[in-house]
């Protein structure tokens, strides 16, 4: 027995086909590649630095205790159950925000670079034009 097949896997295999979605894909796995690079770059390249210019403070260890009660690392305030504000993991978050939208600003900056390069070639006129040109060469020697 032959089954029809149903219209809609039709529509998803051309819409999968289609170069953006793959483009898209690829995007989404470069994306997530490159989070963990900053990340990395943020906690163990900027941070430390930054810490130590401000008094040796790791910001990953900045948190409220709403409680009142004090502890010593966020660790051990999570361990125990305390409601916290983590603004130190906050700092941290906007620091890494920053430069992937700093290195997002810097691709599409090149990329507009090179769409300008390929827009100031000029275009050549349109047939139209050229034929209109002639016909004008034409009368002018007449």
């Amino acid at each position: 027995m032959n089954l029809p097949k149903p219209a809609i896997l039709d529509e998803f295999r051309t819409f999968i086909a289609r170069g953006s979605v793959v483009d898209l894909a690829v995007g989404i796995i470069i994306g997530s590649a490159f989070t963990s690079i900053v990340n990395s770059l943020v906690n163990d390249i900027l941070m430390p630095p930054l810490g130590l210019l401000t008094g040796k403070v790791d910001f990953s260890n900045k948190f409220l205790a709403l409680t009142g009660e004090q502890f010593d690392t966020l660790a051990a305030a999570q361990a125990a159950g305390a409601v916290t504000i983590n603004y130190g993991l906050f700092i941290n978050a906007v620091i890494k925000f920053l430069i992937v939208a700093f290195a997002v600003f810097m691709l599409v900056k090149q990329i507009n670079r090179l769409k300008e390069k390929e827009a100031a070639a000029p275009a050549a006129p349109p047939r139209s034009e050229l034929l209109l040109e002639e016909i004008r060469d034409l009368l002018k020697k007449t």
